[in-house]
């Protein structure tokens, strides 16, 4: 089931952040089956999910796995006594971003809006790649105008976050008025904040 399949890349593969062994060749293969018809799918979703179709999902999954091995990230894990560079599935997966960036892009100007955001949001953490800097530039306009208006705090936070700390304007984004609104907002039983998914994923040619 597409369902079970889409909640493992979270609660397994990519648990808490946390970047495995099999997280890397999972990475590599949600990258490359981005362009399959079927990921264009509608799927189920919580009144916690991002909206948009399953290839929305995996744009933001590889979004999350990307910004688990930022600068940032590995600046707290030096701190703590963890750096990167000691673990060689976060060491494989910043090598493999200019990859990622490559099958992201693409979808950057897509004409579902969904996936747009999705694939801006995820380009965002792959761009801290030192031999990726040069696509930011292109990427500025996209996050203002795209990012910056969603009707998803998230991701206009995102946008704002994202332009400040590279050295670009901010000013007239909105971000989320009340930080604890998300946090307090009840909870139907067994909801996650990860979109749900229905139907088979074993064919899939890859």
């Amino acid at each position: 089931m597409r369902t079970k399949a889409l909640d493992n890349l979270l609660g397994i593969l990519h648990h808490q952040g946390t970047i495995y062994e099999a997280t890397v060749p999972t990475a590599q293969y949600v990258a490359a089956i981005l362009p399959d018809p079927r990921t264009t799918l509608s799927v189920d979703k919580t009144h916690r999910s991002f909206p948009g179709c399953i290839r929305a999902d995996l744009l933001a999954w590889l979004g999350s796995v990307a910004d688990s091995v930022t600068d940032a990230v590995d600046e707290v894990g030096q701190r703590l006594g963890f750096p990167l560079d000691d673990h060689p599935p976060a060491v494989a997966m910043r090598e493999i971003r200019p990859l990622l960036l490559s099958a992201v892009l693409p979808y950057v100007d897509d004409s579902d809006r969904a996936v747009r955001e999705g694939a801006i949001a995820a380009c965002i953490p792959l761009l801290d790649d030192v031999r990726l800097l040069h696509h930011r530039a292109a990427l500025v306009p996209l996050i203002r105008q795209v990012l910056g208006t969603s009707e998803l705090w998230q991701r206009r936070e995102r946008a704002i976050d994202a332009l400040d700390a590279w050295g670009e304007s901010s000013a007239g984004l909105e971000g989320q008025r009340n930080p604890f609104l998300f946090c307090d907002t009840d909870l139907s039983p067994g909801s996650t904040p990860w979109p749900s998914v229905a139907s088979d994923v074993e064919d899939l040619p890859f």
